[in-house]
Order: C-alpha cells, then structure tokens, then sequence
C-alpha cells in the first residue's frame, strides 16, 4: 500500500439540512445545465433525450466533486454508478466517476484530531513513533491513516467521519428522491425494499465493532486458501468509530494490467475460487466490488483482502438456489436454470411467461463461462454488453416491475464486480474449473 498524493480536504457537511441543501443545489444546478443542453440541441434541430441531458460531462462532474465532499451514503451512489456503468459511459465519464471509488475529499487535520481525541484520549500522540496525518485512502464512511506504535507495530488505522452514521437514512431519501426526478429507474418498480436494505447495510458498514467481528469470522473462509491474506484487528486502538488492524503491503489490484498473463489469469482464478467458496461453503460474502479493496503483494504473490464492512451472512436457500442453477448451466439444462432462478427469486409465477423467460435466458447466458472446459477470455468477451442490453430491453416491458430479492441484488453486484476485473485485467479463466468441486455438492439446511 502506497501513499497517496495530498488528498482535497473539506469539512463534511453533518446536518440534514446542510446535506440535503448541497444535493439540492446541486440538482438544481444539474436542471440548469439539462435546460441550457436541450435549447441548444433543440436548436440544431435534434430532440434530445432527457437521460442524454443528464449525463452530460459537465453534470457528472458535479455530481462527482458534490458526492466526494459530501462522503456517506450520499457517495456510495456514485460509487455504484461508477462501477456498475463503466461498460457504457464514456471514457471521460468514467475517469470523472472513478475517483469516487477511492479518493474522497479527506476531513480537515483539526477535524481528524478531534476524532481521534475522544476516541483514543487528548494524549494519543504519545503511544505512536509515526502517525501519518495525510490520509492513505479516503472512502464513503472513513478514511485511513498509516501508523507505527511505540512497540513498532504498522497500523493500518480507519477513521470514521463526523456525523456519518446520522447522515446515513436522510441521505438514502434525499438521493432517491433525486434518482426519481432523474427517470433513471423504471416508474413501476418499487424500490422501498431496496432502500429499506441499503439504510441497514450502510449502517452496519458504519459499525466498527461489526466490521471487527467480520474479519476474525471471515478468516475462517480463507483458512487453507494461501494465496490470500487478510489484516488482523488491533483491538488496544479499535473503538466503535475508529478501526486499526496490521498494515499489509501491496499494490492496487489494477495496476496488474502489465503484469504476465499467467500472473493475471492467476490472480482472476483464484478470486473466483474465493466467491464459489463464500457463497457455497459459508454463505458469508464481502459484497463491495469495489476494485480498491483489493491489493497483490508481487513479493509474496498473495491477494490482500481489505474492508469488511459490506460482508454478508446469506441464507441456506439462496446458496441452494444459487447452486441449482449454476448446475444446470454446467449440465446445459435449461430447466435446472429456471428452477433456480425461480428459488432465488429471479422470476416468479405473477409475472408473464414471456418475461420469466426472457429472464432465465439472461441467467442462462450470465453462466456462459461455465458452459465448456476451455480457458474464457474475458478480455475478448462481450457478454457484458449483451447482458446490459437484454437488462434494458426487459426495462422497457411495461409488464415487468419486479424487484428482486436485496441478497440477490448484492450477490449480483459482487458477482459483476468480479466480472468487470477480469475485464480489465484480461484474464483467461477456466471457470468450470473452479466451479467443479461444487457439481456433486448438496448444501445442507
């Protein structure tokens, strides 16, 4: 882990109405911008489309820099659009977004202090040789700092922003309210459960004491699995606003794009081994895709794994049907993938026949690296994109309103993530091969 370059510094608005007043000028700078694009596209004679308007360059921007100075669930939006939509966006687009994933504006120094001052005490400093004040990373919740102890222990040590955990349900409203106005989402489709989930999934990521909780649990996943490591927690610094645990070299995961071949494809298969073995051994998953929770140390070769905020206890019956259908794809049994898809709630007997099928079509060709016992390329396929198109023509039935279970959704976007990587790296995987050790296995209730 490198340090970064001077991180921006701004004090986080922590009112509701200080926060809900920067998204608004920030919407209404946004409507501004739409009605000056759409006179001028008028102008040329084009009728433009309001999605086109909104994701202009310059509005994205803004949404970029207002959600990195606003950090919490207002960010984590961006950090969704960012790595859910950077198949599509434009190359200026994405490089805007893509700083949301790990370069948040840092607190103020004195803010820091007096953080680490209630946390820790008034004489902190003393019980530190070095304590970096400028942070390493910045994220959506906290920011993390370098340190060396008196006893010379390396710290890794995440601080909690002010105020977070109180910004977190308003700013889940105020964004959702923004993304309806937006017409980015079907108006059918119903979106409190999802709401309802992320309110209490980012509250639990602002709980320290859980996220400590989760790593001693998820150590137990990776245990005979040496190609990976994770920090352990320093339990004499962690409180429930401040987390320290064993600082772990290593480089982030997408500079491994120079890397060998052989070293990437490594590096993807192994990764995928992990997500089989989470989902079907324990049914505990870190769900955040984010690329910056991954780094590889090239003098150890080993994967670190970092931030365990978002990990997951799922329910027996949806590894189960997770696992049924993966079975049918690796069998080719089409029907095995629409049992499936129906017991984790992907389809269901109120919606039309055609959409079900439309859906376990798409389940079906997502499953296509299981399919035959070759290395998949990843870099050369386009699935995503025939994916993300079968998504939106099924967006456009006005029969479909459907919803699909939260564990689902975040499976799904771990899942993608992890999709998106070898992309990026290129890599050539043999999946049925990962997923083989699991074609005879019955998981039990």
């Amino acid at each position: 882990m490198k340090d970064s370059d001077k991180a921006q510094q701004g004090k986080i608005p922590t009112g509701r109405m200080s926060r809900f007043t920067k998204l608004g000028s920030m919407a209404s700078k946004i409507a501004g911008n739409m009605l000056s694009e759409g006179i001028s596209e008028l102008a040329k004679g084009n009728r433009p489309k309001v999605k086109d308007l909104l994701l202009t360059p310059s509005n994205m921007m803004r949404v970029a820099d207002q959600l990195a100075q606003m950090r919490g669930a207002a960010m984590k939006l961006g950090q969704l659009i960012s790595m859910d939509t950077s198949d599509l966006l434009s190359s200026e687009l994405s490089d805007i977004l893509a700083r949301l994933r790990s370069d948040a504006e840092s607190m103020p120094e004195a803010e820091l202090i007096a953080v680490l001052s209630e946390a820790w005490g008034e004489q902190w400093r003393e019980r530190f040789i070095q304590f970096s004040m400028q942070p390493i990373a910045a994220a959506s919740i906290g920011q993390v700092h370098k340190a060396i102890t008196k006893d010379l222990r390396r710290l890794a040590i995440k601080v909690q922003y002010p105020g977070i955990k109180k910004s977190i349900n308003s700013d889940v409203d105020n964004v959702a309210t923004l993304i309806k106005l937006s017409g980015l989402l079907p108006s059918k489709m119903d979106i409190k459960p999802l709401l309802k989930e992320a309110k209490l999934q980012l509250h639990d990521e602002a709980n320290y004491t859980l996220e400590a909780q989760r790593i001693e649990q998820y150590a137990e996943v990776i245990s005979g699995m040496d190609d990976f490591v994770l920090p352990k927690v320093d339990y004499e610094f962690s409180t429930d606003t401040v987390l320290a645990m064993t600082f772990l070299d290593g480089e982030h995961i997408e500079t491994l794009q120079s890397y060998p071949q052989q070293t990437r494809n490594k590096v993807i298969e192994r990764l995928l081994q992990l997500f089989f073995k989470e989902l079907f051994a324990h049914q505990l998953m870190q769900t955040d895709p984010n690329f910056a929770n991954y780094l590889y140390d090239p003098e150890s070769e080993k994967i670190v794994l970092l931030d365990f905020g978002a990990t997951r206890q799922f329910d027996v019956s949806l590894a189960q049907g997770y696992l049924l259908l993966m079975k049918g794809a690796y069998a080719q049994d089409i029907e095995q993938v629409a049992q499936g898809a129906m017991q984790i709630g992907l389809i269901s007997s109120s919606l039309p026949e055609s959409v079900n099928q439309q859906i376990i079509s798409m389940c079906y060709q997502a499953c296509e690296p299981l399919l035959s016992d070759h290395m998949y390329d990843f870099g050369a396929s386009d699935l995503a994109l025939r994916l993300r198109e079968m998504g939106l023509q099924l967006g456009l039935e006005k029969t479909y309103s459907h919803t699909p279970p939260v564990d689902t959704l975040f499976l799904h976007r771990k899942l993608g993530g992890l999709f998106l990587l070898a992309i990026k790296l290129k890599a050539q995987v043999n999946v049925r091969q990962c997923f083989a050790p699991y074609q005879s296995l019955i998981i039990k209730d």
